[in-house]
């Protein structure tokens, strides 16, 4: 190989590792706790659901005496988060955040950006930080397909993207820091990534 060719390949795989390090890769700065095949090693399990890695996604689809959920073990305070997420019409979850209790996760001890398109008081349904932040009218649905939640946590402005539309942007200071956690409630749910940033 000449001297120019050289250069020329030297450059384009240059370019190339540019290229697929872009967005959320290795140069981002997000921490990959879930890749869809590894990530359990992260989180301790709470609860009885059937956790497992299936088709390149972290899923549940039962569970016994309860929700069931994934928390990590390690806390956070300022942070962005990046999930995405497949659901069934009918899953009951969602993503708990500075968690108080991380033996005993709900949402009056956590932030939940909730999963959850059937839930009775749709107000506070998918989308929505439970008793915190509602969703406008007409609730987003997440049911069967593949979606995205970017979260930031940013001291006491808390903000929620599903799907590249916000659906939080809020100030609350009840909860500083702590583990998040992945829930099973009911239905299916999958995690296919799950990355983080701390601020």
């Amino acid at each position: 190989m000449n001297r120019i060719n050289s250069t020329l390949f030297t450059f384009t795989i240059l370019a190339l590792g540019l290229t697929s390090q872009a967005g959320y890769g290795a140069d981002s700065g997000m921490t990959t706790l879930i890749d869809g095949v590894n990530g359990l090693d992260n989180f301790n399990q709470l609860g009885q659901a059937n956790w497992s890695a299936t088709d390149g996604a972290i899923q549940a689809t039962a569970g016994s005496g309860g929700a069931s959920f994934l928390v990590s073990k390690q806390s956070y305070s300022d942070f962005e988060l990046r999930i995405e997420f497949w659901s069934g019409d009918d899953a009951n979850s969602g993503i708990f955040m500075r968690c108080q209790d991380a033996a005993s996760i709900n949402d009056r001890n956590c932030y939940e950006a909730n999963i959850f398109d059937q839930r009775p008081d749709p107000s506070f349904g998918t989308g929505g930080i439970v008793h915190i932040a509602p969703v406008s009218d007409p609730a987003p649905k997440a049911g069967g397909k593949w979606n995205t939640y970017e979260i930031t946590l940013q001291g006491s402005h808390l903000v929620v993207v599903l799907n590249g539309v916000t659906t939080v942007d809020v100030q609350d200071s009840l909860f500083a820091s702590g583990p998040i956690a992945l829930q099973w409630g009911r239905g299916t749910i999958r995690f296919r990534q799950v990355q983080i940033r701390s601020l």
